[in-house]
């Protein structure tokens, strides 16, 4: 009945003090889904509509004592469409996407409209996240990538200096609390219509997506107001970098400027991928949430160093310098390479994963090389994956640049155990002091116990089959007999 009774005052022309209040209230009772019924019908949506200035195409927002009622309207209508099925099918009905879209282009270059702009924009974001068919909808009728695009463009005051190149302020204060959510909102709602367009591929999408991603470096060398805000916008621009074609991230990378201050490489601006390296290291000390919080960032850079060059060879010099103290094993210490070589052995088994994808794309996919820097142990889960156990390298193609080790890596090479990935103390041989009847004894023992262990099914022996495999032990054997049958000559 309140309900009712608000959206019944709404409808007549009462002053903006009135309305304010009456939304206000509106706004808190639509967290509660139990008294929605009433809300979310055609007429009272309508109501909403016309209050947020949705209904009017024309018309332009000039009224500045109205802008408070249009702010309160579009925060009722977020929590409407999040909380009803109801409301987001008759938001499709009633064209509501079309209407956000066209209030968007009334705030460009307008003055005090950013709590509107970042209410039209989580609009956007909540419909295009809720609605399958509006996301459509974004994407296809309405130039959803232009438009969103465009105002994540406004939102971080971007300046070109060429196409695909975004001015660097180093003096530019950091953006403001309203500016930085309105980016945050801008790139949630981009991540949603950009869904499954990683293998879009007409010259104008190329562009449309080369453009966006030359935003996403400048957003991501652009702090908010606060660390926590730098972190969301970071993290928010990160996940709309994964669903850029991989071929159109070259543009994370520009020919360097003459400033001393540029992270240099190869005589390219690095300044982007540092950034995605440091965000990287702090998810992983963060200890939690790697799943959402780790892997988008790793599955960004395992892409960019698989297809750009000089990207994954500042990555390595990073990541992967030269060995030179091999004392500790691989997933001992604080450096990067020890944090992932962790990650490895990680229970997660997506984390676990993307963590060692990651390292072995920085190997150029070399098995040798892999196992250097983390040991057999750690790399095994993804060589049996692979099926790379017997050696070799992955299916990608790499240039011929050869890794060369250092003078302390050669020497101590020799005596690295190849399991554990570091160097270890000769250990006494415990069977010197044995007989030969002893010997033979303590293997029949080990044997038994294994007999056992696979009888009772507690485990299941495996081998390595020729093509570097796994397979039950018997079949691993029995390929490698035949092979050697087939390979040996004749009298």
């Amino acid at each position: 009945k309140l309900c009712e009774g608000i959206l019944n005052i709404l409808e007549k022309d009462t002053k903006t003090s009135c309305q304010v209040a009456c939304l206000e209230a509106l706004r808190i009772l639509s967290r509660d889904k139990k008294v929605l019924v009433p809300v979310t019908t055609k007429r009272n949506m309508q109501i909403l509509m016309r209050l947020a200035k949705l209904d009017t195409v024309g018309d332009p927002l000039e009224r500045v004592s109205e802008f408070p009622v249009i702010v309160e309207a579009l925060k009722c209508l977020c929590n409407i469409i999040f909380n009803s099925a109801v409301a987001q099918k008759l938001s499709l009905e009633l064209n509501l996407a079309a209407m956000l879209c066209n209030l968007l282009e009334k705030c460009k270059d307008q003055q005090f409209v950013d709590d509107i702009k970042c209410f039209d924009l989580r609009l956007l974001f909540l419909l295009s996240l809720l609605h399958t068919d509006i996301r459509s909808q974004l994407r296809q009728e309405l130039q959803g990538v232009q438009v969103l695009t465009q105002a994540l463009e406004s939102s971080l005051s971007v300046r070109w200096t060429e196409e695909y190149k975004v001015a660097e302020d180093r003096d530019r204060p950091p953006l403001s609390l309203q500016e930085t959510d309105c980016a945050i909102e801008a790139l949630k709602a981009l991540f949603n219509v950009t869904l499954d367009s990683w293998n879009v591929h007409s010259k104008n999408e190329s562009h449309q997506f080369r453009y966006m991603a030359a935003i996403l470096r400048h957003c991501l060398l652009t702090t908010g107001p606060t660390e926590d805000k730098t972190e969301e916008l970071h993290s928010n621009a990160v996940n709309l970098l994964s669903n850029v074609p991989v071929s159109c991230l070259d543009v994370l990378i520009s020919p360097s400027s003459q400033e001393e201050t540029d992270i240099k490489y190869n005589g390219m601006n690095m300044g982007a991928i540092q950034i995605l390296l440091d965000f990287m290291e702090k998810r992983i000390d963060k200890g939690s949430s790697y799943r959402e919080g780790l892997t988008p960032v790793l599955s960004l850079l395992t892409e960019c160093c698989r297809t750009h060059r000089n990207i994954r060879k500042f990555i390595k010099a990073q990541v992967l310098p030269p060995l030179r103290d091999v004392s500790n094993r691989p997933e001992v210490g604080t450096t990067v390479r020890n944090k992932l070589v962790r990650l490895m052995t990680h229970v997660d088994l997506g984390v676990k994963q993307i963590a060692a994808e990651f390292l072995f794309v920085l190997c150029k996919e070399r098995v040798d090389s892999l196992l250097k820097y983390t040991g057999y142990g750690n790399a095994a889960g993804l060589l049996a994956a692979r099926g790379l156990l017997a050696g070799g390298r992955g299916d990608h193609w790499y240039s011929d640049d050869e890794d060369t080790d250092t003078e302390e890596y050669k020497s101590a090479k020799p005596n690295i155990n190849l399991i554990t990935g570091h160097l270890e103390e000769p250990m006494p041989n415990p069977m010197d002091e044995m007989t030969e009847e002893q010997k033979e004894y303590e293997a029949m023992k080990l044997v038994n116990m294994f007999d056992k262990l696979s009888r009772d099914e507690l485990i299941k022996p495996m081998g390595v089959r020729p093509d570097g495999t796994m397979a039950p032990l018997e079949e691993a054997v029995s390929q490698y007999h035949t092979n050697k049958q087939e390979s040996s000559d004749s009298d």
